[in-house]
C-alpha cells in the first residue's frame, strides 16, 4: 500500500495496516480534548505544536476552533498536510524557535511531541510566551513507567527518537516550573474491550504487538486481526496511574 508520507517508526498515520493500535491510541487523544475541553476551543486561536500527518489538527479545527495553526519542522509532512487539510493553516516551523507572537494564542496542544525535544523546558517556557493569559496548554507523553519499564528518570529511552521520557510527576513539575498554574494530569488507558482481550490472552496487548514484530515471545494467533479492529473508542481517559500516556492540562496565568 502506497502511504502519503514515509513510514518511520514512529510518525503515526491514518490508514497504515498493522498499526490501527497505534494511530487510534493517538487519535483518542485528540477526540477527547474535541469534546472535554470543547468549551476552550469554542471559536478559539489554537496551534498544534508538531502536527505530524494533520489530521489531529484537522480534528481541532472541526471542535470549533476559529483559527488553527499546524506547526511542523518536517518538510514534507508539512507539504502534505497543506494539501490534506486546506482549512487548517500549516507553517513549517522547529518548535526551537516557534515564529509566533507574545500572547496571540488561546489554546496550545502539544501531544506525543515533548520527548522528542532537546529543549524541552525552553520549550514550555516559550508557550508561557505565546499564550495569552488565561489560555489553554495541553500536553500528551508516552507515561514513561508503563510505556519503557524499569527505565529510571533521567535515562536514555531504548526508542532512538525518543530524548527523555517522563511520569506524571515529572510532567506536572515541569509544566509548573514552567510557569502555568492549575496543572492537572490525566492518563490515557485502554478500554474495555481491549482489556477483555488482554485478560483473556493474558498478555498485555502493547507487549504482544512488540513479539510479533521482534519475534520475541509467543504471540496471540487473532492478534492481526484483533488490532485491525481497534479504533479510538477503545481508549478511555481516567486518571494519571497506570496510564499508558500521560495527558496534562494547565493554564496560562
Amino acid at each position: 500500500m502506497t502511504h502519503p508520507l514515509p513510514l518511520t517508526g514512529e510518525r503515526t498515520l491514518p490508514g497504515v495496516r498493522g498499526e490501527e493500535y497505534w494511530f487510534a491510541r493517538h487519535e483518542a487523544a485528540y477526540r477527547w480534548i474535541a469534546t472535554a475541553q470543547a468549551h476552550h476551543l469554542a471559536d478559539a486561536v489554537v496551534v498544534e505544536a508538531g502536527s505530524g500527518e494533520g489530521y489531529g489538527a484537522e480534528i481541532l479545527r472541526g471542535a470549533g476552533a476559529r483559527l488553527v495553526v499546524a506547526l511542523e519542522v518536517d518538510a514534507a509532512a508539512a507539504a502534505h498536510a497543506t494539501a490534506a487539510y486546506p482549512d487548517v493553516a500549516t507553517v513549517r516551523a522547529n518548535l526551537a524557535t516557534t515564529p509566533l507572537s507574545d500572547g496571540s494564542v488561546d489554546v496550545v496542544v502539544c501531544l506525543q511531541v515533548v520527548e522528542h525535544l532537546w529543549d524541552l523546558r525552553g520549550f514550555l517556557g516559550d508557550l508561557v510566551r505565546l499564550v495569552r493569559p488565561g489560555g489553554l496548554v495541553i500536553v500528551s507523553t508516552p507515561n514513561r513507567p508503563v510505556f519503557s519499564p524499569g527505565l529510571a528518570r533521567g535515562e536514555k529511552p531504548v526508542n532512538p527518537f525518543h530524548v527523555e521520557e517522563l511520569d506524571a510527576e515529572q510532567l506536572a513539575d515541569l509544566l509548573r516550573a514552567a510557569g502555568f498554574d492549575a496543572v492537572h494530569v490525566l492518563g490515557l488507558h485502554h478500554g474495555s474491550r481491549v482489556a477483555a482481550w488482554e485478560r483473556r490472552r493474558g498478555v498485555d496487548l502493547v507487549a504482544a504487538q512488540v513479539a510479533a514484530v521482534t519475534g520475541e515471545g509467543a504471540v496471540p494467533d487473532d492478534l492481526a486481526e484483533f488490532v485491525a479492529t481497534i479504533n479510538a473508542d477503545d481508549f478511555v481517559v481516567a486518571e494519571a496511574e497506570g496510564a499508558h500516556d500521560l495527558i496534562a492540562t494547565a493554564v496560562r496565568p
